[in-house]
């Protein structure tokens, strides 16, 4: 973007609420100003996404008085012309259910986890893996198919030059199956190959006539290698050609911003890569969301995403009491509360999806809820962040003197940085709330700076920033993150009472500060934003801060709109069971 530019427009069309959020230019550098929100209008008997938008943005000149929309409300003013209209205007969505995929493969654990890769990083949501090993026959696996309608599809498997029946069996079912559209018998469903280039003549074959194919390198072109940028690209470049020109009103939408629409989830993503990038960090992010939890991970430079489907705070509230247990929730909650009543208050919210709570302890029970939906989330994440199944790994004396390599390196001593996004996150009423969520559902250890996003804007910040990079990060570090604090937390267990370990400060007024932090505790100590400390923590016995039991660690530490946090309470977390 050119140095004249002034105003930046970026909405998100969600699957309830379209946010706008208005940045302008002050000086030298790129700021946020304000927002305007309103209710998504995807379905009936509005069915048109744009009216949405332009409420949102009617807010955003009713508050500012700069006027944004066309006199005859058909698109937004472009560009600014010194006194109405803006530079830029981008946009992403998740309304209508997001892009919904399926991904089919020959092995589960090699080539059609690459493939789950592929789409997960494009912001899919993965409908179902279908592989040649997942035990079911056949006419299992075309009855699947048929019953759930897909965006897109990705079918993947075999290395370059390796066997051909198999990857040839599973297309076959894809095509027996005839999988019809999520969108209706109009809509020519895109089909992603990115297997064996010896299959591709037979796949070309399949399903030329009939659907939209992509024929793309290979995801798996050997064992010890995936390549799955491209297979990204392509399932984006599909879901705008097709999936979004049938969705209600986008077309209109795509014809008034200056580039592609881009999936929230594939938004939120970038802007998790963002943070990493910026502050040369592995990051650990998490956006709760009504129907979904989405997950994301940049570990020395690789990024994974995972979203569970049916992990929400609204839509799929009722799924994350099934899916952890009344039990679970109950034990966050810091007072009796019946069990019927739980239920009920629980299921009120899935049937009326967009109240906010009305009492402190609706508050607290929906608080507590999302303590669970983060880590049943990171859990499913888990399973997705693994290393490469198939190749060949080196081992050390070590690893043989332990057990098996874990599959998953999601090792949360290894990560610097944890990021929470979401309406719930930016709407609790105190930073200490939004810090204790995630320090409880991801169980932070070693020293872990803790941000949330202010206002909820990280999706738009993910598209910006494919525009103008350095405008994006100005607003991101100035204006989105609020920086909470830092987390220490040593892995262990002691008993209750007894010293977890010993600290020395070197406070930012020249005052040296001592704590002795008995196990099962969590300390607050007062540090601000943009404060720091240097820390010498002398962790006892069995408690561990990185460099093995009982070992010291010197750190500079980081203050936050809630201070310096020391969690004691062990790793894994253990909470009391009687009340």
């Amino acid at each position: 973007m050119g140095e004249d530019r002034k105003f930046i427009l970026v909405t998100d069309v969600g699957s309830t609420t379209t946010k706008a959020r208005f940045f302008t230019k002050k000086g030298d550098e790129w700021r946020y100003l304000i927002s305007g929100e309103a209710p998504t209008t995807v379905e009936k008997p509005y069915e048109d996404v744009t009216m949405g938008v332009l409420n949102a943005v009617r807010e955003i000149e009713e508050l500012t008085g700069h006027r944004l929309i066309s006199e005859n409300s058909d698109s937004i003013l472009q560009p600014y012309d010194g006194e109405n209209g803006v530079d830029l205007y981008c946009t992403t969505s998740s309304a209508g259910g997001g892009l919904q995929m399926m991904v089919g493969g020959v092995v589960r654990e090699i080539t059609a986890a690459s493939a789950n890769r592929a789409v997960l990083g494009a912001g899919a949501i993965v409908m179902d893996i279908l592989t040649m090993d997942d035990g079911r026959r056949f006419h299992e696996k075309i009855t699947r198919i048929r019953n759930l309608r897909p965006d897109m599809i990705l079918i993947a498997g075999g290395t370059d030059g390796g066997t051909v029946k198999h990857v040839a069996n599973m297309a076959e079912i894809f095509y027996a199956a005839k999988p019809r559209p999520r969108l209706g018998e109009g809509y020519s469903l895109p089909i992603i190959y990115a297997g064996n280039i010896n299959v591709r003549d037979h796949i070309k074959g399949l399903f030329e006539d009939e659907f939209a194919l992509l024929v793309i390198d290979n995801i798996r072109p050997t064992l010890d290698q995936e390549k799955i940028d491209h297979a990204r690209r392509a399932v984006h470049e599909l879901f705008m050609e097709h999936v979004m020109s049938h969705a209600p009103g986008y077309l209109k939408l795509m014809k008034w911003t200056d580039i592609e629409i881009m999936p929230t989830p594939a938004g939120e993503g970038i802007a998790m890569q963002l943070l990493a990038d910026g502050y040369k960090a592995n990051v650990l992010g998490v956006g709760l969301g009504g129907a979904t939890t989405n997950v994301y991970s940049v570990f020395e430079g690789r990024f994974v995403r995972s979203v569970s489907a049916n992990l929400g705070m609204s839509y799929s509230i009722s799924n994350v009491c099934k899916e952890t247990g009344i039990e679970n929730i109950v034990r966050w909650l810091p007072f009796e509360k019946d069990i019927g009543d739980l239920h009920c208050e629980i299921k009120n919210k899935m049937i009326r999806p967009t109240t906010i709570p009305q009492t402190l302890d609706d508050l607290i029970i929906e608080h507590a809820v999302a303590r669970e939906a983060r880590r049943l989330g990171l859990e499913h994440h888990k399973t997705i962040a693994t290393r490469l199944k198939g190749i060949t790994i080196e081992r050390t004396v070590g690893d043989l003197l332990a057990q098996d390599l874990a599959d998953t390196y999601i090792d949360l001593m290894n990560f610097d940085i944890i990021c929470g996004t979401g309406g719930l996150l930016s709407h609790a009423p105190n930073r200490a709330q939004s810090l204790l969520i995630l320090t409880d559902a991801f169980q932070p250890e070693g020293i872990t700076r803790i941000f949330q996003d202010s206002v909820f804007m990280m999706p738009h910040l993910g598209v910006l920033s494919t525009v103008d990079q350095k405008a994006a990060w100005q607003i991101f570090e100035k204006d989105c993150l609020i920086p909470l604090g830092t987390v220490i937390a040593p892995r262990g267990l002691l008993k209750d009472g007894a010293t977890a370990l010993d600290m020395k400060l070197d406070m930012p007024d020249g005052t040296v500060r001592e704590e002795e932090i008995r196990f099962g505790e969590i300390t607050k100590i007062p540090l601000g934003v943009n404060e720091e400390a240097h820390a010498e923590i002398h962790p006892k016995r069995a408690m561990d801060m990185g460099m093995g039991p009982g070992k010291t660690v010197d750190a500079t530490v980081h203050g936050g709109t809630v201070g310096l946090v020391v969690d004691t309470r062990g790793r894994p977390l253990m909470l009391p069971e009687d009340s």
